[in-house]
């Protein structure tokens, strides 16, 4: 290779701290300077040469719609940095001109694969506005869907970050018993993905007959299920190897990005806001916070296994100790009265038509509300001003803010270990991209 400089390229003497915009204009070689220059905190000959390249958007690693910019000493990376916005939807902004009851439809398709937390944490927001009582049953029934959908989130995980790992098999498994919730979702909400189960004052229906018994039966299945999966991959030298020891990052640099979630609890910091701050009901069911010791991605993937064990114990909690009563508030200014009142109620029709149309009124105010979301600490602010629709709706990803730690777990190492770290992290685009 000549030592003369690229045209398009960041020449000898551009310096490597230049602003990623810039430095993205080299996808090509570059010929390091005067010998015992330091590079990255690191000092290499002069015949070194630095690879900066592109992973993504479109990777099937990147778990969604990624794109990292790389800076490679042969394979070891040396410099990343995550670039977003390629599925940006401008759900918050969107919300802004909905009734609020037709805002949780927005909300679900954030974190796509956990779209009952995202209406949980917009309707508790909307509920402490309101000042509006959420009835024992309903608070139960959010807790037997939230934590099926956590089983169904950690699932989905487990099976793709499996097959970034080479455990091909796993992919399988994983979306076998991730379709059985998917039916259990069906029958109470009518969707498999994106039911709008979740509403402001309660849940729009209750279980119907034949859920108990066929959610009890997944339950029952899903520990052994569990001892499966970890058969096959506890002794899978290839993966052991991939995550034991790989992407390690201090608890104090964590806390200071504000990460939260399994990737916080998998470095020995056992917070979960099902326990810290106890929401609908959480404080009534006995689990266990898992944590970790080392912090690297062999105790992230552990981690999520037992919370996984931990979900199960929940919702058979949750199933035994279900309260009789309302599944939604009787507060007919706030819920759609029930369907075979329309017929013989002029009240209930009024009611019914007035909310479809135009809404209802939340009192000015700004509320946070925040829960466990299966990747973190979701939190959701709303800011009202006396109309039908909210003036400001903004969401605390977990994934948005857990992107940062990216950077301390693939720096110095591997390509392939970046590849594991992305699986470990298990991002969503469409709630960083909210």
């Amino acid at each position: 290779m000549s030592d003369e400089a690229p045209a398009t390229g960041v020449g000898r003497d551009t310096p490597l701290d230049v602003p990623y915009r810039e430095r993205e204009r080299s996808v090509t070689l570059e010929r390091m300077g005067a010998p015992g220059e330091p590079v990255f905190g690191t000092e290499l000959e002069p015949e070194t040469e630095l690879f900066t390249i592109n992973m993504g958007p479109h990777h099937p690693a990147t778990h969604g719609v990624l794109r990292l910019l790389l800076t490679l000493e042969g394979e070891i990376v040396r410099s990343m940095t995550p670039l977003i916005g390629y599925v940006h939807t401008g759900i918050e902004k969107s919300c802004e001109d909905q009734a609020y009851w037709k805002v949780i439809p927005f909300v679900e398709r954030m974190d796509y694969l956990a779209y009952y937390s995202n209406a949980q944490v917009f309707c508790m927001a909307v509920e402490r506005l309101l000042e509006e009582e959420v009835p024992p049953r309903a608070q139960y029934l959010r807790v037997i869907h939230l934590e099926l959908n956590r089983i169904a989130s950690h699932l989905f995980w487990l099976g793709t970050s499996a097959l970034d790992l080479g455990a091909i098999s796993m992919l399988w498994y994983a979306l076998r018993d991730r379709e059985k919730i998917l039916d259990l979702f069906e029958m109470t909400g009518g969707q498999r993905l994106h039911p709008r189960y979740v509403q402001v004052g309660g849940v729009i229906e209750d279980i119907p007959p034949g859920f108990e018994s066929k959610c009890r039966q997944f339950l029952a299945d899903m520990p052994s299920r569990l001892d499966q999966y970890e058969a096959i991959l506890d002794r899978n030298e290839i993966l052991l190897r991939r995550l034991r020891g790989v992407g390690e990052v201090p608890l104090d640099t964590l806390l200071g990005l504000g990460v939260t979630g399994p990737l916080l609890r998998a470095a020995g910091h056992p917070w979960d806001l099902r326990k810290a701050t106890p929401y609908s009901s959480s404080e009534h069911f006995d689990f266990k916070v898992p944590v970790g010791t080392r912090g690297d991605h062999y105790d992230r993937y552990r981690v999520r296994m037992a919370e996984m064990r931990e979900s199960v114990r929940i919702v058979e909690q949750a199933l035994d100790g279900l309260p009789e009563g309302r599944y939604i508030t009787d507060n007919r200014k706030v819920a759609l009265p029930p369907r075979h009142e329309l017929a013989t109620s002029m009240e209930a029709l009024i009611h019914h038509f007035k909310l479809v149309t135009e809404g209802f009124r939340v009192p000015p105010g700004e509320v946070y509300a925040a829960i466990e979301s299966p990747r973190g600490e979701l939190g959701c602010f709303v800011l009202a001003d006396g109309s039908a629709k909210p003036a400001r709706v903004h969401m605390r990803d977990p994934s948005f803010v857990n992107l940062q730690s990216l950077k301390h777990m693939a720096e110095g190492t591997l390509i392939a270990d970046l590849i594991a770290s992305v699986a470990m992290l298990d991002p969503i685009l469409g709630g960083i991209d909210r």
